[in-house]
C-alpha cells in the first residue's frame, strides 16, 4: 500500500519521463531534419554548378551574394522584338533556418552569446568562402529581439530612466515618417495585404516572432549542411546552444542555364507534383519564367539602408550603415491553375507575369517589359480589364529620377531599388518545423515559394507588395485583389511573413549587445 506522497511522487517521476521522451523526440527530429535535404538531395546528380569565382571581397553588407554569375539567355526586351536578356545565376541550394533565442535578457549571458556566434560565424568564414563556391552566410534579426532583449537601445521610442536619456539605434525611415507625420522604423512588423489568401483549411496568414533567421547560399548542399551544424548544433564549437530552432526552410534556385532540364521542372516531376507536367524544361521557376533578370534587381549596393539620400538616417555614421530590411515570407503556388485552368495559354501567362497587350515569341521566358508608370497600369485596366505582375510594381520598386548615392554611384530613373532572393521550394510549408500544428505541415510535397526580398526599408516593401495588388498612394485599381486579371495574385497562397534586420557584417551577432551594462 503506498500513501499519497509516494503517489504524487511516481506521477512527477511519470511526467519528468514523459517530458524527456517528448523533448528528445523533437531534438530527434529537428536533428534528423538538419542532417538530412530529403529530395533536395538528387540536386547535385542534375544540375552541375555554374564556373565562378571562389574568392570574395571584404565587404560588410551580408546581405549582398557575392559571384553571382550574369549570362546572356534568349529573350525579348520589348514586345516582339528578339534578342537575350542578362539573367543573374543564383546559388544553387538555399536554406533558411528561424529561431527564439535561447539566452538569458542580460547583459552579460547576451556579450557571451555575441561573442560565441561571432566565432562560430569567424569559424565557418575560414573553412568557406562567403560565396556560392563555399557558404554565404546572412544573419537576420527580428523586432522581438530588439523588443526583448535590448529594449534600451532597441525600442521604437526614445528611452529614459532615472533621469538619463538611452538613444535608440533602429534605423528611421524617414520617407515613411515624413509621409505618416510620425516616427517610422525601416523595421517594421509585418502585415498582410489584400490579396494575402492561405489555402482551404489553412487558417489566417501566420505573422511570425522569430528573434533571428540565417539565410544560407552555396552551389553545395554538402557545405550548407556543414554550416548548419556550425551555427546550429550542439559540439563545443558549434552555437545550437543559443537557439530553439522553429523551422528549417530548404529549396533551390536555377534554370535551365544548369542543363538541358532546369530543377524546377526536375524536381517537381520527381515529387509528382500536379501540373508538373505543364512546367517549361528550361524554366527558372516553377510559374516559368526567369525570376533573377539583371535589369529587375537592385545594382550594387543601392538597398543598403544608408545607400539612397535621404531614406534612412543611417548615413554617414548609423550602427546598421550597410545593413538592409530583409522580408521573408512563404507562399504555395497552384500549378495547375496557372497552366490548365486559369491561363492556359502561353499568351495568356506573358501577360498576366508582366503586363497585357505583350506578344513576345512563345517559349520566351526571359522577358523584360517596358516600364509602366502608375496612370499606365490604371490605362491598361481601361483597355485591358486586367494588369500584371510585374508591371504593376516597375515604377513603385524604382527610382523615380537620376540619383546619385551617398557613395557617389550615379543610377538612372528607373533603376530598381529592392534585390529579391526568393527561391522554390517543396516544402509543406517547411522542411522542419518546432510547431507542426500551428505551421499546418504535411509530409506531402507542395509547390511553392519563400519570398525573400532586401531593400532600405519595409516601407518600400510594404509600398511594393501592395502595387502588386492595385493599390497605389493616390488611387487603387478597379480589380478585386485576388481576381485572375490582377495579375498572379489567383495562384499564390501566402502562408507566413516576417520583417527582419540585416546588420552590417561587423554588427551581425547580437547586434546593440555590447551597450548593454
Amino acid at each position: 500500500m503506498t500513501d499519497g506522497n509516494e503517489n504524487a511522487r511516481a506521477e512527477r517521476s511519470r511526467g519528468s519521463l514523459s517530458r524527456r521522451r517528448l523533448l528528445q523526440g523533437t531534438a530527434g527530429t529537428f536533428g534528423a531534419a538538419l542532417a538530412s535535404a530529403g529530395i533536395y538531395e538528387m540536386i547535385g546528380s542534375i544540375a552541375k554548378p555554374p564556373d565562378r569565382a571562389a574568392a570574395a571581397d571584404s565587404i560588410q553588407e551580408q546581405w549582398i551574394l557575392q559571384n553571382e554569375q550574369v549570362v546572356e539567355v534568349d529573350g525579348s526586351a520589348v514586345k516582339s522584338s528578339k534578342g537575350t536578356i542578362a539573367v543573374r545565376v543564383p546559388a544553387l541550394h538555399d536554406h533558411v533556418i528561424t529561431a527564439k533565442l535561447n539566452v538569458p535578457a542580460k547583459a552579460k549571458a547576451l556579450q557571451e552569446a555575441q561573442h560565441h556566434l561571432e566565432s562560430a560565424l569567424l569559424d565557418l568564414e575560414r573553412q568557406f568562402p562567403p560565396t556560392p563556391t563555399g557558404v554565404a552566410t546572412t544573419v537576420a534579426w527580428g523586432l522581438p529581439y530588439f523588443h526583448h532583449y535590448v529594449p534600451t537601445l532597441g525600442k521604437t521610442s526614445d528611452f529614459f530612466k532615472a533621469g538619463t536619456r538611452y538613444p535608440t539605434y533602429l534605423p528611421v525611415d524617414l520617407t515613411t515618417s515624413k509621409a505618416e507625420g510620425h516616427t517610422v522604423y525601416a523595421l517594421q512588423e509585418a502585415r498582410t495585404f489584400p490579396s494575402d489568401q492561405p489555402p482551404p483549411g489553412f487558417g489566417p496568414v501566420r505573422l511570425e516572432q522569430n528573434d533571428v533567421a540565417v539565410l544560407l547560399r552555396s552551389d553545395s548542399l554538402a557545405h550548407i549542411k556543414e554550416a548548419q551544424k556550425a551555427l546550429f548544433g550542439l559540439g563545443s564549437n558549434q552555437a545550437g546552444s543559443l537557439f530553439k530552432v522553429t523551422s528549417i526552410r530548404q529549396g533551390f534556385s536555377g534554370g535551365g542555364f544548369y542543363g538541358q532540364q532546369g530543377l524546377p521542372s526536375k524536381l517537381a516531376l520527381a515529387a509528382n507534383i500536379p501540373g508538373a507536367q505543364s512546367i517549361p524544361r528550361q524554366a527558372q521557376g516553377f510559374l516559368g519564367f526567369a525570376t533573377t533578370l539583371d535589369s529587375n534587381m537592385g545594382p550594387g549596393n543601392i538597398a543598403s539602408l544608408e545607400t539612397l539620400p535621404g531614406l534612412t538616417d543611417q548615413w554617414p555614421k548609423g550602427y546598421f550603415k550597410q545593413g538592409s530590411t530583409m522580408h521573408l515570407s512563404h507562399l504555395f503556388q497552384d500549378l495547375v491553375a496557372w497552366y490548365e485552368q486559369k491561363y492556359p495559354t502561353y499568351a495568356d501567362r506573358v501577360q498576366a507575369m508582366l503586363q497585357p497587350g505583350l506578344s513576345p515569341a512563345p517559349g520566351t521566358y526571359a522577358l523584360q517589359p517596358p516600364g509602366q508608370s502608375e496612370a499606365e497600369v490604371a490605362q491598361g485596366v481601361k483597355r485591358y480589364h486586367a494588369y500584371g505582375h510585374s508591371g504593376s510594381m516597375s515604377m513603385v520598386d524604382s527610382t523615380t529620377s537620376s540619383t546619385t548615392s551617398n557613395y557617389g554611384q550615379a543610377y538612372p530613373s528607373g533603376t530598381t531599388i529592392p534585390v529579391r532572393g526568393d527561391f522554390d521550394t517543396l516544402d509543406n510549408p517547411f522542411h522542419y518545423t518546432s510547431d507542426p500544428t500551428g505551421d499546418h505541415y504535411k509530409k506531402e510535397k507542395a509547390a511553392g515559394l519563400h519570398f525573400i526580398s532586401f531593400q532600405p526599408t519595409i516601407g518600400i516593401f510594404n509600398l511594393v507588395r501592395l502595387a502588386m495588388d492595385g493599390h497605389y498612394s493616390d488611387r487603387t485599381l478597379p480589380m478585386a485583389p485576388r481576381s485572375p486579371h490582377a495579375g498572379i495574385n489567383s495562384v499564390l497562397h501566402t502562408t507566413h511573413r516576417q520583417n527582419y534586420l540585416v546588420p552590417p557584417r561587423r554588427h551581425r551577432s547580437f547586434p546593440l549587445a555590447e551597450f548593454l551594462v
